[in-house]
């Protein structure tokens, strides 16, 4: 078979699992505070949406010994793009081969990152048709907007950690066709990639690998939920001081991507950021890479200045790393 440009064979992140030894209080957080509903369970598997995600699901919870990311789910642009990225990606030694899918989700195949993060491509997915009581007037919305919590629209993109940024990057770009919007490098040390901001479509990034300063393998940063207004991170960071959520930073707005950022932790100890705005879309077809030096990074963590605390958000990461754990202390107060 032979393999096409990869470039927009990928439409975007369709699915993410995250892993939770507290699946009571992730499921407190998400539902609760959050406010997105579920759509179904199986085995210790619960799976939710927000009330403007197209699919089945986009968030599955999963119970563990452990935090941490599960399966990432990205859909494809077509069910022949899908056979030519499964294809690219056996070559390059990534593939784990074909699956029957999951609850929503049809056939797919599943891969590694090269620093050992678990992914399924997909094209066949359930999109969802809501219930006659959470049908919106508003036709181009999926179900009705919730009155618990503070709703998020949808799910946004994911960070994750990794011990060698180049090697994660150029596989993605190579194999996938992910596009390095914006990146960040110790120029005094080598050039050494630090971060790089990628997407396979106009957002600014839908995925970003930022490197594991402990040297681990396989963990996730955080995963981000999207508000659109960036009013709303505010009233977030209100009612999470008000329930016991552990705020790391925030609210303020990134150099990089220009997002309205809050990273808070939920229950079960994974990093969650919700993000305010739409950040940089990009619709230039010859975009260049921007690259920020670490002498720029005051302004490209944060514009306004809030401070991102080196003890946890360089370091922390799920799973924890041992002598880690008392880092994060999210007890909701319910």
């Amino acid at each position: 078979m032979t393999t096409a440009p990869p470039r927009f064979e990928l439409a975007h992140l369709a699915h993410a699992e995250l892993l939770t030894p507290d699946l009571e209080g992730s499921l407190w957080f998400f539902t609760e505070l959050l406010g997105m509903r579920e759509t179904a369970r199986h085995q210790d598997s619960v799976y939710l949406r927000c009330y403007e995600d197209p699919y089945h699901h986009s968030l599955k919870l999963t119970a563990a010994d452990h935090a941490g990311p599960g399966t990432l789910g990205w859909r494809t642009t077509s069910a022949d793009a899908l056979e030519r990225r499964a294809a690219a990606l056996d070559a390059a030694g990534l593939g784990r081969g074909w699956t029957t899918g999951d609850i929503g989700v049809g056939r797919t195949f599943a891969f590694d990152t090269p620093d050992g993060h678990a992914m399924e491509l997909v094209w066949d997915v359930e999109k969802y048709v809501a219930p006659p009581e959470l049908r919106s007037p508003i036709l181009t919305r999926r179900s009705r907007r919730p009155l618990q919590g503070l709703p998020p629209r949808r799910m946004d993109h994911v960070n994750l950690m990794a011990s060698d940024v180049t090697a994660q990057k150029e596989l993605l770009e190579q194999t996938l066709g992910f596009e390095t919007r914006e990146r960040v490098i110790d120029a005094a040390g080598g050039g050494t990639e630090i971060g790089a901001w990628m997407s396979v479509n106009n957002l600014g990034h839908e995925m970003a690998v930022m490197l594991d300063q402990t040297g681990s393998r396989g963990r996730l940063h955080h995963l981000a939920f999207w508000y659109g207004v960036p009013q709303h991170n505010t009233d977030a960071a209100e009612l999470c001081r008000e329930y016991g959520i552990q705020i790391e930073a925030g609210p303020d707005v990134h150099g990089i991507t220009q997002g309205a950022f809050l990273y808070v932790f939920e229950p079960g100890g994974n990093r969650i950021e919700l993000f305010g705005n739409s950040g940089i879309l990009q619709f230039e077809p010859d975009h260049e890479t921007v690259t920020w030096d670490l002498g720029d990074f005051d302004t490209a963590l944060a514009i306004g200045g809030a401070t991102l605390p080196v003890e946890t958000y360089f370091v922390y990461g799920t799973p924890v790393n041992a002598g880690q754990e008392k880092l994060v202390r999210s007890v909701p107060s319910r």
